[in-house]
């Protein structure tokens, strides 16, 4: 958690709007979706590693190649047990705008409404779909999105992160020396996690924000 000031009627009402969602029944037709990104850094080796053999792990030099940067969207929709993964080269609105389209389009198509909780992030907005794609069909993917935007320095409330954490864990949380082996790499964990219909049991409610918090409220 962050470092607790104050907490103002916005940041509350924000709070609650997304502790609520998390209560509400599953609803497949109005499904909630967590979204978030990370950068990755991707790394070469700068030696070949020594190989696994018996009695004695893989081993790595500490020293390694830098060869840019990546980003991973991350989208999870913890009551299902379902999350959709894109790797691209930045996180600009052009990217966010079409991972969107793509949730929208693709992955949720059966779907009335997307409920979509993001932080506020200067691309998370309206402005990206119809700088991308005009108005016309900015208003067609903005018709089947609602957002719900965490409070400032309240990123916890988003599951997305708790999702990234585990990706981490599992997958990412190495070196990975090009974009094309990082997409590889998470197309497989995220096709096995589905299968798996790993789901997210998020607990903590109003009540137990009131409780931890009410003492910071303004």
């Amino acid at each position: 958690m962050w470092c607790i000031q104050e907490i103002d009627a916005e940041f509350r009402e924000r709070m609650y709007d997304i502790l609520g969602l998390y209560q509400e029944p599953y609803d497949p037709k109005k499904p909630l979706v967590c979204l978030d990104e990370k950068p990755k850094q991707l790394l070469g080796e700068k030696r070949k590693p020594i190989p696994l053999s018996p009695g004695s792990p893989e081993r790595y030099d500490y020293e390694y190649v830098r060869n840019g940067t990546a980003n991973i969207f991350m989208a999870v929709e913890v009551k299902a047990g379902k999350r959709v993964t894109m790797v691209t080269d930045r996180r600009t609105k052009r990217d966010f705008a079409l991972f969107v389209k793509k949730l929208v389009d693709k992955d949720y198509s059966g779907a009335d409404e997307i409920r979509l909780i993001t932080d506020n992030l200067n691309t998370h907005f309206e402005s990206s779909f119809y700088d991308t794609f005009g108005k016309k069909e900015a208003e067609r993917i903005l018709s089947k999105v609602e957002f719900h935007y965490t409070p400032k320095h309240a990123s916890w409330l988003n599951a997305a992160e708790i999702e990234i954490n585990v990706m981490d864990a599992e997958c990412t949380g190495r070196r990975i020396e090009d974009k094309e082996t990082l997409a590889r790499e998470i197309t497989a964990w995220t096709k096995r996690r589905n299968q798996q219909k790993k789901k997210i049991d998020w607990r903590f409610t109003q009540q137990d924000a009131d409780r931890k918090l009410s003492k910071y409220y303004v």
